[in-house]
């Protein structure tokens, strides 16, 4: 449930913001991997090649060769860009046992995976869209503090020095207008382009990797990209690579350990739980429950015990809401609302829980 809220709220973002959603396949032809250089470069962290009849297919350790692929479907002017391509995509990365880790560091994980194919000029209003993009959604998830890292041109590279220099002051430029420190890596970008890495601090101070935006200038040569500018000339577009969460998977372990398994209200996957005192009000906490399923709201009856007991139980599963249901709630249509953390708020007319409820939902609120 958490991953389906994570995931909308997600795809949600990036409609808004002009992207397009796609889906690509989890395996391709190896051709597809030796023309990205995968292959060449990448090999080790590859799985082996597997036969379908007469044609050689590898499982994909990146979405960025699928979405070069939607590009070159079509014919594209200066005026299509920016083209902007989202796809939460399955990848496939041979990891060593010893480094594997929990939700942290697994075999197949999902990437809250974009590229931009843009002009030369847009690269740096681009960078800002996608950083205010990072700010929005990382902050409603509660993280707002970054260590931010630019990577310049490392000695082995790819692409001219004007390009590099457009790319690296576009990217420095985006991040004086967001106004955020950051520190200089010099030469530790890739050998295709220049990036930013962005990490966040959780709840107890630790360091988590996330976001990554990188400019690349190696795939759109490599697959002959074109745009076909205002004099009828072909030229090359600019292709960004981003991801926000990095790994749904990992953003995932943080959360839990961020929040310590206490998810706000918004983001609980059981909003409120309703305990019923004994069999005779259990007919009206399930037609609460009832309403408040068709409401939109992540709701459970729980029974079948002392309420003191249910109500340990329901702490313990750290649930946001925890609605008592006695005769006098039936006889007054209203729940006797107690939060996660022990503070009792007394009877509450039903309607109202559910309006709070609702409100929290539609603003990613903790507060009831």
């Amino acid at each position: 449930m958490v991953r389906h809220l994570i995931e909308g709220f997600w795809k949600e973002l990036h409609l808004a913001r002009g992207y397009q959603l796609v889906y690509s396949p989890h395996i391709a032809k190896t051709d597809l991997w030796r023309t990205s250089g995968h292959l060449d470069f990448y090999r080790e962290n590859m799985y082996d090649q597997m036969q379908v009849e007469d044609e050689s297919y590898q499982l994909r350790p990146m979405n960025c060769p699928f979405h070069i692929s939607v590009y070159k479907d079509a014919p594209h002017s200066y005026r299509d860009l920016p083209l902007r391509l989202a796809e939460l995509g399955t990848v496939y990365r041979y990891e060593r046992t010893g480094a594997l880790h929990g939700l942290f560091r697994v075999r197949g994980f999902t990437q809250d995976d974009a590229h931009i194919f843009c002009l030369p000029s847009q690269i740096t209003s681009e960078i800002k869209g996608v950083l205010d993009l990072v700010e929005e959604t990382l902050g409603t998830f509660g993280f707002t503090e970054y260590e931010v890292n630019l990577s310049t041109r490392p000695e082995k590279s790819v692409g001219d020095d004007a390009i590099w220099q457009t790319a690296e002051g576009a990217l420095v430029e985006a991040l004086g207008a967001k106004g955020w420190a950051y520190q200089v890596d010099a030469g530790g970008g890739a050998f295709y382009g220049p990036k930013i890495d962005i990490k966040i601090r959780d709840a107890i101070g630790r360091k988590w990797q996330c976001s990554t935006i990188q400019l690349d200038f190696n795939l759109p040569e490599r697959f002959d990209m074109h745009y076909t500018d205002a004099s009828a000339c072909k030229q090359r577009p600019i292709m960004i690579h981003r991801a926000i969460f990095g790994s749904l998977e990992r953003f995932f372990g943080i959360l839990i350990e961020n929040y310590m398994g206490a998810f706000p209200l918004w983001l609980a996957p059981v909003q409120v739980r309703l305990l019923p005192v004994n069999d005779s009000v259990a007919e009206y906490a399930q037609r609460v429950a009832a309403d408040m399923r068709r409401s939109g709201i992540r709701a459970e009856v729980t029974g079948q015990a002392s309420i003191g007991k249910l109500i340990r139980n329901a702490e313990k599963a750290k649930t946001p809401v925890i609605c008592v249901v006695g005769a006098k709630e039936v006889e007054g249509g209203s729940l006797s609302v107690r939060l996660y953390g022990g503070q009792e708020l007394g009877a509450i007319p039903t309607q109202d829980v559910i309006s709070r409820i609702l409100r929290a939902t539609a603003t990613k609120s903790s507060a009831f």
